[in-house]
Parts: structure tokens; sequence; C-alpha cells
């Protein structure tokens, strides 16, 4: 099938949004009062508004509604677990302990209309901030206007006021479905990006969606579940039991991202409107706080540059040590340049904790993928993302000043060396996280990448990767990668963060 010609003529698209705008009605009928009126409003506008006009407001209405009936009832609809949309969690209370509760960028739409196409959005550098993006693609920093102060809503034991973010902002937004005008949260994903699309907009090259395709990767469930279930026998050493399938409650995580201001109306507005409402809490620690996302910026030994991630990274978990260690059972932390699929993590990791009998409360854990540098240098890389167990994040917290053993004051980007190293002085150790049948959860790459990887030839030059790897070997191909793999480095457009979350989550790959 063309899926271009899917997308845009055929009876089955046309029948897609037939079934959406009666589910839309179901689900949201003051939203779809809204919508009505707006329609009428269109109707009646032809002797008082141009055409120019008439054609912004129907490509509004083309955003406000998801072109995909799959990607709306998997947003808002799948399973029992959504919340009763008549408990409005945008109430006075809540909006004073957090005035910022419900808000999210407008959708402005495209002054192309029906002809704007994703691909556009794929074009720029992977470094640009998106400031020359064209309207439409949701990543130009001006659609974000001025960010406004943050409260201080704490105290200190010194006395100090500061701020203390809302970290269950985004989740509480995804479970409700809608921002506090009543516009769907997360904002709608448009059919064209299920198509085959190249890390530059090309309609070949989409080597992302072969390696989904091929080692058959997706969510192990919706964002929204409170429940997952879990094989316990797919660990690595296990011997698979066919069939096995455990519901238990999901753990609570809760998601950490380092970045810089200049990330915020891209990289940090498509993790909020993809996956990171599928974590617990959410967070991003950043070189400009602003409450709406919620970014903060901390103070931190040395200064703000990539040679001293190990500085900043301390700062971020003592932060979150100090005012979340009780609200979450797992923590993880990643850069702004990794998708994550939050479902699968706790899908990995409650299937973890069954497996070994175990509380991540009392339980040090350290989970990631692990590297080996070299005879004892053991570590989880920090660009696949890593997550500490409370009881593990407890530990470090009381030992993380140790200047011997901890490196409290070393000036270093390698922060993933330098907390395993302190792990593994309070004896604390990386976790296998392969499955059953070797593959990988957690990836350094992003899926293309894994998918075609090869070893260097002959009389080529040694590959970090393979030598970090070499202990346990890399499995190659459609092998490379679980099916409900966790993590992947280097997706760093934010066009390809709403494309690997449409293709993982919503697409059907078969078209």
């Amino acid at each position: 099938i063309n899926n271009e010609d899917h997308v845009h003529g055929d009876d089955d698209g046309h029948n897609i949004r037939k079934e959406q705008r009666r589910q839309q009605r179901r689900e949201h009928p003051q939203r779809h009062r809204r919508q009505q009126e707006a329609h009428d409003d269109v109707c009646n506008a032809g002797k008082h508004r141009d055409l120019d006009d008439l054609r912004h407001r129907r490509s509004r209405r083309r955003h406000d509604t998801v072109s995909n009936s799959v990607i709306k009832r998997k947003h808002t609809t799948t399973n029992n677990n959504n919340n009763n949309n008549n408990d409005n969690p945008y109430n006075p209370a809540a909006l004073a302990k957090n005035p910022h509760l419900g808000w999210q960028p407008p959708l402005l739409p495209s002054p192309l209309g029906y002809s704007f196409s994703w691909r556009v959005c794929f074009r720029a550098d992977a470094k640009n901030d998106g400031s020359a993006q064209p309207v439409g693609c949701r990543e130009n920093p001006d659609e974000f206007g001025t960010a406004p102060p943050p409260p201080l809503n704490f105290v200190t034991d010194s006395g100090e006021k500061i701020w203390v973010p809302d970290v269950t902002m985004v989740r509480t937004m995804l479970l409700h479905g809608m921002d506090i005008d009543g516009n769907v949260f997360p904002p709608p994903l448009d059919e064209e990006l299920c198509q085959d699309i190249g890390v530059t907009g090309g309609k070949s090259g989409d080597s992302n969606k072969e390696c989904v395709r091929e080692a058959n990767i997706r969510a192990t469930g919706p964002l929204n579940a409170t429940t997952v279930t879990i094989s316990p026998s797919n660990h690595y050493g296990e011997s698979i039991v066919d069939g096995e399938a455990i519901v238990v409650p999901a753990p609570r995580i809760m998601c950490l991202v380092y970045t810089m201001a200049d990330a915020h109306g891209n990289r940090i507005r498509a993790m909020r409107d993809t996956w990171a409402g599928g974590c617990d809490g959410f967070l991003a620690f950043s070189t400009q706080s602003d409450p709406r996302l919620p970014t903060i910026s901390l103070e931190h030994e040395g200064p703000e540059s990539y040679d001293n991630m190990w500085q900043k990274v301390r700062s971020i978990w003592r932060f979150v040590g100090t005012h979340y260690l009780e609200d979450f059972d797992w923590f993880f932390i990643g850069g702004d340049d990794l998708f994550v699929m939050p479902h699968n993590l706790k899908t990995y990791l409650a299937s973890l904790v069954y497996k070994d009998g175990t509380d991540p409360v009392t339980k040090e854990y350290f989970v990631g993928r692990r590297f080996n540098a070299g005879g004892n240098d053991y570590f989880n890389s920090g660009g696949a993302g890593y997550t500490l167990s409370r009881a593990t994040l407890r530990r470090f917290l009381e030992n993380m000043d140790d200047a011997t053993h901890c490196a409290a004051h070393r000036q270093t980007s390698m922060e993933d060396v330098m907390i395993a190293n302190c792990l593994r002085h309070l004896g604390i150790h990386f976790t296998d996280t392969r499955d059953a049948k070797g593959r990988e959860r957690f990836h350094p790459f992003a899926p293309g990448t894994h998918l075609h990887w090869k070893p260097p030839g002959p009389g080529q030059p040694r590959d970090w990767y393979e030598e970090y790897n070499r202990e346990w070997g890399i499995l190659q191909g459609k092998d490379c990668c679980a099916p409900d793999s966790v993590s992947f480095h280097y997706v760093k457009k934010a066009s390809m963060v709403r494309h690997m979350h449409a293709l993982l989550n919503f697409c059907d790959l078969n078209k």
C-alpha cells in the first residue's frame, strides 16, 4: 500500500476520520461542543473573514482533531485505567499549588493548511534550537513566550525560600487527556508520521522504522496504565515460560533529563508531548527554570559545560533525593537526546523485582546498559540512561560527598563512570538487563544504528562499542534489540522523537 495515498485519499482514511469524530464526541463532549461552536463560526464567517483566515481556522481544527483514531484511542482510552473526565484536576486547590498545571504551548496551524508535511521538520540540523523551523513543527521557541518566574513554594531548614517543581504535572495532564483549555493532551500526531521518513525527511532510508519492524519492538502497554503484565522468566539466564503473563501494579518512576535552555522549545517539548507522561514524575534539569514544562536550573560546583557533567548530575541527584526520594520507587536519568518507553521500563523493573522477590525501597539496584571499559571498570551507559532504585539513591546520597571513592569534587564528562565507581565501592553492582534470548533493552544508539551495526573488519580501526561489550558479545541484525526495549540514544531531532513515538505505539508497521 502506498502510505501517502492511504493517508490522503482512500475510503479507509475517510472511515478512520469518521470513527475518530464519533469517539471524540463520546469521550469529550465538552470539547466537542467547543469544536462545533468553532465550526459554526467558520460557517457564518463568509462575509466577515477572508479566505486566509478560514484556512487558518480549518487547519487549527485539523490539529485539534487526531487524524488517526488509533492514535487517539491509545492516548486516552486504552484499558480501564483512565481517569473519569468529570474529575477535573485543574481545580482551584490544585492550581493554587501549581498555577501552571494544565499548560501546553499553542498548537499553531501551518499557513500551508492541509498541504503541510511533517517531512519539512526533519530537514533542520539536529543541533538547531527550533527558531527557524516552520510553523506546524511544534519546535519554535517563540511559541512558548517568556518563561514565568517559578513560585517560591518551599522553605528550607535554613529559612531560604526555593522552588520545588510539581513533577507529576505532565502525568496528571496525560491521565486527564486534556489541557486546562480543553485541548487534547498529549497533542495529536498525524498519520504521516507512520510513513517511511529518513533522518532528513526523505521517503526512503528509514532505518529506525526498519529496526522497529524487524525486531518487533513495541510498547508493552499504554502510557496511562497503572498496571503492567510481566513475564518474570524473560531475563538473561532464565528458562522462558511460554504464555507467562502476570498482572501487577506498575512501579512509580521519576524520569530525569539533563538539558540546556535552547532545547526547551524543541527536544523537551517533544518529550513532554510524547513519552514523558508515561513517567509518574518528570523533570528536566537545565540552565533556565520554566515552571510550565517543568525545567529547573540548579547551582553546582564548577562551570556549566559538558566537561563538568558529573557535577551537574551530582546536583541533580542531591535535589531529587532531598525532595522526591519517598515519592517514587525508581529514578531514571538520561540526556535530552534520549527516547524512552516508560511503560516498557516499568514492565521490566516490575518483572525484575518479582523474579528476585525484592522491593526497590529496600533492595539496591543499578539498572541500565552495562559496559566494561577494561578490568573491573564496569558502568552503565549514561547515553542509554540508567535507573536507581530508591534504596540505591538513598545509599548514594549518604556517601556522595566522599571525595576519595565518590569523586565528590572531580570535574569530568564521565558521570556514568563516576557514579558506577561510587556504587561499586558501596557494594552495588549493575544488573544484566538482557532478555532470555540475550537481546538488549537499553541502547546507546538509535534503532537503525543497532540494526545495521557490524564489527570492524581486518585492518579497520578498533570499535569502542565492540571493546566495551567484548565480555558478553553483541547480537546483530534483528536480534540487536529486545521487543520490549526501553531506551534509545541519539534521537536528537524533535521530529524524530514524534516519529519514533508513533512507530512504537500506534502505527501499523505492515503498511
